[in-house]
């Protein structure tokens, strides 16, 4: 290995310590890459990139979507545009065996639609459909497991954050991949849906049956005060495919529609509104500082010519398109357990893209296999972001442990999901290619 080589694996070493001892992922590698440049190049160049690559990111008008996605998913969920869904959902699908908590996933999966957010989409579910499961006396790691795997959703189902980061790093087609998720995101929806009727019809103590005595009109009510969120999810999705609008563009769109809709609902309020402003605001930064963070390190890489040596590491060790894609998706499932998802994603793209393109494989079906495994890294174990999401918002009412025992099957049905997204890759890339 050249000199320069040896400088950059030791920046992803360095790097990957910082984060063990608990440095947030985008300073560490910003600090390594600014050392790291500096002592392959000079101090001057070090400074130069440090300079200009944080204005280029953050000016990049592509990612003023995120901002406005994640204030359409904080609005709907502070406005509980999901109320009136889940009780519609509830009152077709209480018949089921566990129909309380594949009322949740469906649910969950409009909803997600809406908000483009797996956070907000765990967090509005937690508040609304996990006390009526308990009530019910579902148990409460189904209850909670449910809820935490339905709001992963949210990842797959466009629009989706990190399906706008993937294609702005990728250079991808950001139309393309929101359709790619979409048949995988209906997979995984149903195989939560299979996975909670065969395990609740083999062990009925997990959720008793409810019998739902509803007038008619009663039902018609239900359904009829379901009509903000497909109305939000035609305006948004239908839009972009329509050409009115961009994706970037989508996120205004849908963030002004969602207050729109509040308000004649009469569910907008100030302080709802504030809140969503200030979570808004942090999770943007937050977001945005690791985007730079990975930036840099991205530039470090190539400076330094690992990316193209690990290339070749692998290159000589694999012979196989699946080969690599599993030693991918083993890498993605370990690190899914200490960070999560963009970390990921912004950590690991600038080393595996080469090696992406050596294979030949489509970036397009590798984004939906990226964030399936980001997916289900939210609800695994220590560090599953959607777990302590339903945690944080049941306080006492459960514990922790419960909820991470609950997410184990619907995360064995994400094994399933995930092979099936692998053996056959037509699933994601069908919708694309019948629109280019």
């Amino acid at each position: 290995m050249s000199e320069r080589e040896i400088i950059g694996a030791l920046s992803v070493g360095i790097v990957l310590l910082l984060v063990a001892i608990r440095v947030p992922i985008g300073i560490a590698m910003g600090i390594v890459a600014f050392g790291g440049i500096s002592a392959a190049v000079s101090i001057k160049a070090g400074l130069g990139v440090l300079t200009a690559i944080p204005f280029e990111i953050v000016g990049d008008w592509n990612l003023s979507a995120i901002p406005m996605f994640l204030l359409m998913g904080y609005v709907a969920a502070s406005a509980e545009l999901t109320k009136n869904l889940f009780r519609s959902a509830r009152i077709t699908l209480s018949w089921l065996p566990g129909g309380l908590a594949s009322a949740t996933v469906i649910s969950a999966a409009l909803f997600s639609s809406a908000s483009g957010s797996s956070i907000a989409t765990a967090a509005a579910f937690a508040r609304t459909a996990v006390p009526e499961m308990l009530r019910a006396n579902y148990h409460p790691g189904l209850a909670t497991g449910a809820v935490a795997a339905a709001g992963t959703l949210g990842a797959l189902i466009p629009p989706s954050v990190l399906m706008i980061v993937y294609g702005i790093t990728m250079s991808e087609s950001i139309n393309s991949l929101f359709l790619a998720g979409v048949l995988p995101g209906i997979v995984s929806a149903l195989m939560f849906i299979i996975y909670i009727t065969v395990r609740c019809a083999v062990t009925p103590s997990l959720a008793p049956a409810v019998h739902e005595d509803v007038s008619p009109e009663e039902r018609r009510e239900a359904f009829r005060d379901v009509w903000p969120l497909p109305v939000i999810i035609l305006g948004v999705i239908g839009g972009i495919f329509a050409g009115l609008f961009t994706p970037t563009e989508a996120g205004a769109v849908g963030a002004g529609l969602t207050i729109l809709v509040a308000i004649l609902r009469r569910s907008f309020t100030w302080p709802g509104f504030k809140d969503a402003l200030v979570r808004t605001a942090n999770g943007t930064a937050s977001i945005f500082i690791i985007v730079v963070g990975a930036g840099l390190f991205q530039r470090l890489l190539g400076l330094t010519g690992v990316a193209s040596a690990f290339t070749d590491l692998v290159a000589a060790n694999i012979d196989t398109q699946l080969g690599v894609l599993i030693a991918i998706a083993a890498l993605y499932l370990v690190m899914g357990c200490f960070l999560d998802g963009i970390s990921i994603m912004l950590l690991t793209l600038p080393v595996i893209t080469p090696i992406l393109r050596h294979y030949s494989i489509d970036l397009i079906w590798f984004g939906v296999i990226t964030v399936k495994l980001l997916e289900m890294g939210m609800i695994t174990p220590p560090m599953g972001m959607n777990v302590f999401v339903v945690k944080g918002a049941l306080g006492d009412r459960v514990s922790l442990g419960q909820v991470f025992r609950g997410t184990f099957g619907f995360l064995m049905s994400d094994f399933v999901t995930l092979g099936l997204i692998i053996a056959f890759p037509i699933m994601s890339l069908w919708l694309p290619e019948l629109a280019s």
